[in-house]
């Protein structure tokens, strides 16, 4: 084989093995990467990937943003939350909206669930009281 064929063989494969992408929570078999509890809840899962395409799950929010505090932040690529109304669906953390609610359980006890659409969490707030925020309120309140 022609040495830039094997360059190019090697680069392509270098290129699908490192994919910066979420990846599908396998719920019930998988544990949560700060408190090793398994990830169950469809409606508070979260998940990092960094910029190397790594993976790590989590069964709360709260744990992602616990784990963020001791990472570099700067090798993150993308910061996942499941999406409230839509279990099981991870959208993108930078832009969801939050709401901590005592009415709604979390399974860390942070009371803590994120929202694809701002109405659907001002509906939610309605009907069970709380707090809304952004990406950038939470990140202070949880010190990241």
């Amino acid at each position: 084989m022609k040495p830039s064929i094997i360059l190019f063989l090697v680069i392509l494969a270098g290129n699908i093995g490192c994919s910066v992408s979420p990846k599908p929570i396998d719920y019930g078999h998988v544990g949560c990467h700060y408190c090793s509890m398994t990830i169950v809840d469809k409606q508070h899962a979260a998940q990092l990937v960094t910029k190397k395409g790594k993976v790590f799950n989590f069964d709360a929010i709260e744990c992602m943003m616990n784990q963020l505090e001791d990472e570099d932040k700067s090798t993150m690529a993308m910061f996942m939350v499941n999406d409230f109304d839509q279990p099981g669906t991870l959208i993108d953390g930078t832009k969801a909206t939050y709401l901590i609610s005592e009415n709604i359980p979390s399974p860390m006890g942070a009371f803590l669930s994120a929202f694809s659409e701002e109405q659907a969490a001002q509906h939610v707030l309605n009907e069970n009281g709380g707090k809304v925020y952004t990406w950038s309120e939470i990140k202070k309140r949880f010190k990241f």
